[in-house]
């Protein structure tokens, strides 16, 4: 019996097996084999195939996507950047950057004159205390499997998201920091709003930051998440926001336009303009 090339068999199917085959393993083994290969993996009915088999769309989806196999890499490696949100690793995984007072701590939910937290998952948070806490995430996106060609000319949206409350017999004052950050470190978009204090005598209410990056300059290597505070009574202890549950995580949104080759702006110009566009501070209180 004659062996047959697999080149041989219809496209549909060739297009199906791919469909099975790991993606990382259709660009770096299979799309160099030959032009055929080639042209059915740059195909966009065979990533479209390939979202719908990992769950990532359903059949009927009908949002317009730019770049197919883009879209499913990034859908692919969407979680969490951020390690230890929720306290359940005590400080692990967190620069303490300041420790002021009594330095930070883990509670549980809902704490002394607190409130549960919305999402019944979340049991645990941390606590500053009477002298500014703060503390960092340094994340590195190409650790993260997020290569320079995906940051640079499509900019995937990078959403920030954090959680803070007050305890309800003291007053505090919270703040946050999120810088995009080059390979050399120098500082590319910003998102740092004033400081926000809480009065003595609230209600406790656990209340979200969110700060969606778009459109953001090409060089993009590392985030700089920082965030913390302290109460505004000077108690002893552990009376200053509370924070838990922090986010980052890129999104299968990309900019409208693609990047195109520009010179990198000089560091002093790009912390100058940062430091002249504060961010507007977006709270959400859950109902």
């Amino acid at each position: 019996m004659a062996l047959v090339s697999i080149n041989e068999l219809p496209e549909n199917i060739l297009l199906e097996l791919f469909t099975h085959v790991p993606a990382r393993q259709l660009l770096l083994r299979c799309r160099p084999v030959c032009s055929l290969w080639r042209d059915l993996i740059d195909v966009v009915t065979l990533w479209k195939r390939k979202c719908v088999l990992e769950g990532f769309i359903t059949e009927h989806w009908d949002q317009p996507v730019a770049d197919w196999k883009i879209f499913y890499f990034l859908c692919s490696l969407r979680r969490n950047l951020l390690r230890n949100p929720c306290a359940e690793e005590d400080m692990g995984s967190w620069r303490i950057d300041s420790n002021g007072g009594d330095r930070w701590k883990v509670e549980s939910l809902p704490g002394d004159h607190g409130m549960d937290f919305p999402d019944p998952k979340v049991k645990k948070y941390f606590v500053t205390s009477y002298s500014t806490c703060l503390k960092s995430q340094l994340v590195d996106l190409k650790a993260e499997g997020y290569w320079e060609e995906l940051m640079d000319t499509f900019r995937p949206h990078i959403v920030v998201k954090d959680w803070f409350a007050a305890r309800a017999d003291c007053g505090c004052t919270y703040q946050i920091r999120v810088q995009l950050v080059s390979a050399d470190y120098i500082v590319l978009a910003s998102f740092e709003p004033p400081p926000v204090t809480v009065q003595q005598w609230n209600d406790a209410t656990w209340t979200e930051v969110s700060h969606t990056f778009s459109d953001y300059p090409p060089g993009v290597r590392h985030i700089l998440f920082q965030h913390g505070g302290k109460d505004t009574q000077f108690w002893a202890g552990w009376y200053g926001p509370r924070v838990t549950n922090s986010s980052i995580i890129i999104s299968h949104k990309t900019s409208r336009n693609p990047a195109a080759a520009t010179a990198r702006p000089e560091p002093r110009q790009v912390q100058e303009d940062s430091a002249r566009r504060p961010s507007p501070l977006r709270l959400h209180r859950p109902f």
